[in-house]
């Protein structure tokens, strides 16, 4: 088993029991050049928000989208979209990715802009 499957396998697991609770869900993805995450609806259906370091008013600011400040960035923004859409509390879907650099700083952005984990 090679790292990517691993990591498929923990977000696989994750995401089942994120299912069976049936609550709206911050899904974070991340490559070695960028940060993506996205509000999912309770059924897993429906994107209702998304955010990443492609978008054009966050390229401006950065002039690298694959670190620290640009993950915190992205978290910002999520949260911002989210409240905007009346969505307070979420469910964290690291996708089997480790709750470490990145993805810690996008998930605590995130909270101090309003989203409740």
């Amino acid at each position: 088993m090679n790292k990517n499957q691993a990591r498929l396998r923990r977000s696989r697991k994750t995401r089942a029991k994120l299912a069976e609770l049936k609550v709206v869900r911050l899904s974070v993805f991340r490559t070695n050049c960028h940060m993506y995450a996205q509000i999912i609806d309770a059924t897993g259906g429906k994107v209702l928000a998304s955010a990443s370091t492609v978008e054009a008013d966050v390229r401006k600011e950065l002039s690298n989208g694959g670190n620290s400040a640009a993950a915190a960035i992205v978290g910002k923004r999520i949260a911002d979209k989210a409240k905007s859409l009346g969505i307070e509390k979420v469910a964290f879907d690291r996708s089997g990715f480790r709750y470490h650099g990145r993805v810690k700083s996008l998930a605590e952005a995130a909270r101090e802009n309003g989203l409740v984990f």
